[in-house]
């Protein structure tokens, strides 16, 4: 394992460059809102967000080096530092806060007013920042080597690119334009289908893949390893557990279904009917299982970790001789932040617990900080499956309120307020993570960093209040242009934990696969998170995973071995830039309604839009080969 008296950054601790500015906050701040607000809306129509940190650098690299002409890496970086907090908050926010809007349409609950949405995310947020301080020197700089936080590395290569100008740059740059192009096709146009499921007659599983080249490179970043983990739980949940349920309770209702059979939903829906049914409870139990194990194995070194960071409380960082790539935020003032926050949510009235309460909060807000930031580690922050640890708290917290007397619509808002405080952390602390290893590599400084990430919570935290109410205001959330469906999950648990006809048994079957998987020694969170998720999206990734595998086994001389899956990760990095830019560019036309000028859906057959979508995922795989293993080399062997 790589430490850091071994690695060397790009920008030298010894040296100071601008960082900062004056410039890079006001980009930053600007970033945070319009990230913020697209991935709001985006979030609310499909259930999913897409990470800003890629697209904010690349905007950020080309206004400060192109347009200014100013040569500061360290700048671009504060830029999608803060640019990228506004994506991560809309995230939290989005997937539990529009309960409070549901409820109030039902005439349950007065509707929230934007001043308590505003605190509720800034508070999550804040928390969110505040507890990756004491756990960076654990999960960056220790594990540098074994986490490779792929969109915070791809991020790096983006920036790196840019400023070694070359064929690197050229690679990247190649990646995001074919990457935009495909991604323009799949979701832009629908000229091809974006996802393409394979079915066999007489059994209720179903194996598929998504077409997009951001996941196949989440893959290949990962390797194959933890790509194949993730979809075996995938393969586990779709072509095991479904067609067991299917089977056996065919003409059965069980809950959450009040009135239709499983035979009725599979009819209707599918295999996704009964994933989104029951399996994702499964997948939560797994969920929380696996983020608990998790936490357990890590406490030696988060406590190792916040135990030398409270020892240097009381001197100077400076005498410590700490550089200044590894001086962090004050750690009195965290824990004094940390403190006033939790007494924030004490007094705040839209959070009515007690103080025990409060502290139960940042307890667990701690906890899923830290799982959050290991889990992007691993699988990136556009498949941190936020909503999955949400349903673990909202479980959690639920009962906790229903038993200490706070029932009803009180209790349920109550709950709705605390998982969302929750979700903010787990959301933030994964988004921060992936920027400190951004800033790791290329030798940023992790407390300028911090204060650009608390800049980025501050501005998103007073947008997103306005943000939901406009998108209320025009659709209503649980219609069909704004479905809303990881809030509405959260309203159903809430409600059923309430009433007290919560699915449990699903719960529990999740918990103990999760514990059989950790005692044959499979690593649990990325198996519990290929349960959680579909398996078209895991499939997608394995693609990438077995891509990088072939390039890790290939007979050629090591240099130009190493050459080659570098230049993938380079292309790889911008595909996952150039998708999530076109992502955002979609979100803002969806926004103004061009998105149903420029759909051509509806003029192509379905089987031709799969054969189509299948072409291109075999185009995008051979456009990866064309830029490695086919690129013309110098020095090739």
């Amino acid at each position: 394992m790589e430490n850091k008296s071994e690695f060397k950054p790009y920008i030298p601790a010894e040296k100071v460059t601008p960082e900062l500015t004056v410039t890079s906050i006001i980009m930053g701040v600007i970033l945070a809102v319009v990230f913020g607000a697209a991935n709001a809306y985006l979030g609310l129509r499909v259930g999913m967000t897409v990470s800003a940190s890629i697209p904010a650098a690349v905007i950020a690299m080309g206004v400060i080096r192109i347009l200014m002409r100013k040569n500061s890496i360290l700048e671009s970086n504060i830029v999608q530092t803060a640019g990228s907090a506004g994506e991560s908050l809309a995230a939290g926010a989005i997937f539990t806060l529009p309960a409070l809007f549901l409820w109030a349409a039902e005439g349950r609950a007065d509707k929230p007013n934007i001043i308590e949405i505003t605190l509720i995310a800034l508070i999550g947020g804040l928390l969110g920042i505040f507890f990756m301080v004491p756990l960076r020197n654990a999960l960056i700089v220790k594990e540098h080597g074994t986490l490779p936080y792929p969109e915070g590395t791809a991020c790096a290569e983006v920036l790196l690119a840019g400023e070694e100008g070359g064929a690197n740059a050229s690679t990247v740059f190649a990646g995001m334009g074919f990457a935009a192009l495909f991604k323009f096709i799949i979701d832009g146009l629908k000229l091809v289908a974006g996802e393409i499921s394979f079915k066999v007659k007489g059994f209720a599983g179903e194996i598929g893949t998504q077409i997009y080249p951001a996941v196949m490179s989440v893959g290949y970043i990962c390797g194959a390893k933890i790509s194949s983990i993730m979809f075996s739980g995938g393969v586990l949940s779709w072509l095991v557990l479904i067609p067991l349920i299917v089977l056996f309770g065919e003409n059965s209702v069980l809950y959450p279904s009040t009135d239709a059979t499983i035979g009725q939903i599979f009819a209707a829906d599918g295999a996704s009917g009964i994933w989104s049914s029951y399996i994702r409870y499964i997948g939560a139990g797994a969920l929380a299982a696996g983020g608990i194990i998790s936490l357990i194995k890590s406490l030696p070194l988060i406590v190792k970790t916040f135990s030398g960071a409270v020892k240097g409380m009381s001197k100077d960082a400076l005498a410590e001789g700490q550089t200044r790539t590894s001086r962090d935020l004050n750690m009195k003032f965290v824990l004094l932040a940390i403190l006033v926050l939790t007494l924030l949510v004490w007094l705040v009235p839209a959070i009515p617990v007690s103080l025990i309460g409060a502290v139960i909060v940042v307890i667990f807000g701690f906890f899923f900080a830290t799982v959050s930031s290991r889990m992007v580690g691993l699988v990136g922050s556009s498949n941190n499956p936020v909503s999955g640890m949400a349903i673990a708290t909202l479980l959690i917290a639920t009962l906790i309120l229903k038993f200490t007397g706070s029932e009803g619509i009180k209790g349920m808002c109550s709950a709705i307020a605390i998982g969302s405080i929750i979700c903010i952390v787990a959301a933030i602390s994964g988004d921060t993570s992936q920027d400190l290893k951004t800033g790791y590599i290329l030798g940023a400084s992790p407390k300028k960093q911090q204060i650009a990430e608390i800049i980025g919570v501050v501005a998103s935290a007073l947008a997103i209040g306005g943000t939901l109410y406009l998108l209320d205001s025009a659709w209503g959330f649980g219609s069909s242009e704004l479905a809303a469906p990881q809030a509405t999950l959260m309203k159903l648990i809430i409600e059923g934990v309430m009433d007290g006809n919560l699915p449990w048994a699903l719960v529990f079957v999740g918990v103990f696969i999760a514990i059989v998987v950790e005692l044959v020694g499979i690593p649990v969170l990325p198996f519990a998170i290929g349960v959680y998720l579909p398996v078209h999206l895991n499939a997608c990734i394995m693609v990438g995973g077995i891509v990088r595998l072939f390039f890790d086994k290939m007979k050629k001389k090591q240099s130009l071995k190493e050459a080659i899956i570098n230049d993938g990760i380079l292309f790889t990095s911008g595909m996952i830039a150039g998708e999530g830019l076109v992502g955002i560019l979609l979100a803002l036309l969806a926004i103004f309604g061009v998105d149903k000028v420029i759909d051509l859906s509806s003029y192509i057959p379905a089987p031709i839009a799969n054969l189509g979508g299948l072409l291109l995922f075999a185009v995008i795989i051979l456009v990866l080969l064309k830029f490695t293993i086919w690129k013309k080399r110098k020095n090739e062997e």
